[in-house]
């Protein structure tokens, strides 16, 4: 049944409380009388290796992006430390079921990072630094719920109140304890999991479907991009040529930032930020700065036209995309404009493979840079046709544009999921 829920409007069957509206037979749960709270056992990244009992460092909830965590299934993965057991408490000892939040994060948003503890076997579990385990006192929360009812809007809020810090946010044992939680019936609980639970299926399945399909793509560029493998109707020998040889190489540069007349104009002005936005995506259309043309003119910027590669070449070296307009770039960029002879896409999935390659040009300093230089002599292989350049792009685009149509619908599924949690465990939407 799905309900307006709104504290001037109450629909019948259900209630005002201190966490909003939710079902008469929900109660309100403070965490700490759900709960008893922890500390972990301390020990540093560097003290940890494969050997020993599985450890759970405080940064290894951070960077997952799951909210539990099955000790069978992935104990090989986990990080160990290697001491005798008797050095851990019981109480950092981690079971089946128990919660482990951090206490630290650099920002607010982090302060519930939390995972749940999958370990019906019983295998050794040692929770770590900075992090604070949460042991049932009671069985009002079922353990697949728990992965789901500290994620919506107002625990996340009531983390981000308690927290305390501004470099550093923190927060304590006592302060959980103080956070309330909305708890439904055992049974709804558990149709509440499963339907989350089903829709991280959905997910996970993209996940792994898109990760398949990025392999696929890898190994069709190390053998179209080498010529190990032809394409049927091509023939005859690859050349090899220098980059220079093949596309006109510019620089960039950056307009005094004390002449506000030189910002803030039409000028399309990119920066290697701009590049790794695009998480791998090869078409640029638009940045985050613009300059004037006379900031244009008063530097050593250069209007790059479009359908040329724009590329990183300094600090961070060889990432790529080809600019779909016309822009100019900052003076970390070395950019390639083909020459007719070369197709733009066959070039930029080309220079993709070349990055390693880019990086040892700057071996020996302690600030990478690739000069003009070294990439106009740089040599590449390359088909002698212009057609078989393209027909190779062609092949490697349409992989990318299956990739994206993926990527596009895994945040799609995950949007959905997100939508659903917020409505089922604030009792807007009841399945039971």
């Amino acid at each position: 049944m799905s309900a307006e829920c709104s504290a001037g409007n109450i629909p019948p069957g259900y209630k005002q409380t201190e966490v909003g509206v939710i079902p008469e037979d929900w109660e309100v749960k403070l965490l700490g009388d759900l709960f008893d709270f922890s500390g972990g056992l301390s020990a540093s990244r560097d003290q940890l290796s494969m050997e020993g009992y599985c450890y759970l460092h405080y940064g290894d909830i951070h960077t997952s992006n799951r909210t539990f965590i099955d000790v069978r299934s992935e104990q090989q993965e986990i990080p160990k430390l290697d001491i005798p057991l008797k050095k851990a408490s019981s109480t950092s000892l981690l079971e089946d079921g128990d919660v482990v939040f951090v206490d630290a994060s650099e920002d607010d948003e982090g302060t519930s990072r939390h995972v749940v503890i999958i370990n019906k076997d019983k295998i050794p579990f040692i929770s770590g630094l900075h992090t604070i385990v949460a042991k049932s006192k009671t069985g009002e929360l079922d353990h697949q719920y728990r992965r789901y009812c500290f994620q919506t809007v107002d625990i996340k809020r009531q983390f981000r109140f308690f927290a305390v810090g501004t470099k550093v946010s923190g927060i304590s044992k006592t302060n959980i304890a103080r956070i309330t939680l909305p708890v439904p019936p055992v049974p709804e609980q558990e149709a509440i999991a499963e339907a989350l639970s089903d829709a991280d299926a959905f997910i996970e399945s993209l996940e792994q479907l898109i990760s398949k399909k990025r392999q696929i793509k890898q190994g069709a560029m190390q053998e179209l991009l080498t010529g190990k493998r032809r394409l049927p109707g091509f023939s005859g020998e690859w050349e090899t040529k220098r980059l220079g040889d093949i596309a006109e190489i510019q620089s960039g540069g950056t307009p005094s930032t004390t002449q506000p007349q030189f910002w803030d104009g039409d000028v399309l002005w990119c920066t290697p930020t701009d590049i790794t936005a695009l998480k791998g995506h090869k078409y640029l259309s638009d940045t985050s700065r613009k300059i004037t043309l006379q900031g244009l003119k008063c530097s050593s910027a250069e209007m790059i036209p479009a359908k040329s590669i724009v590329m990183t070449s300094r600090a961070t070296i060889g990432e790529c995309a080809i600019n779909q307009v016309p822009v100019s770039t900052n003076q970390g960029f070395k950019n390639l404009i083909p020459f007719e002879s070369v197709d733009v896409e066959f070039l930029y999935y080309l220079l993709l493979t070349k990055k390693q390659e880019f990086i040892s040009l700057c071996g020996g300093s302690t600030f990478l840079e690739i000069s003009k230089t070294q990439l106009f002599t740089f040599e590449v292989k390359l088909p002698a046709t212009k057609e078989e350049q393209t027909a190779i792009a062609t092949i490697l685009s349409d992989m990318d544009s299956e990739i994206t149509a993926l990527e596009e619908k895994l945040a799609k599924a995950s949007q959905i999921k997100q939508g659903m949690m917020q409505e089922l465990l604030t009792g807007r939407i009841r399945l039971l």
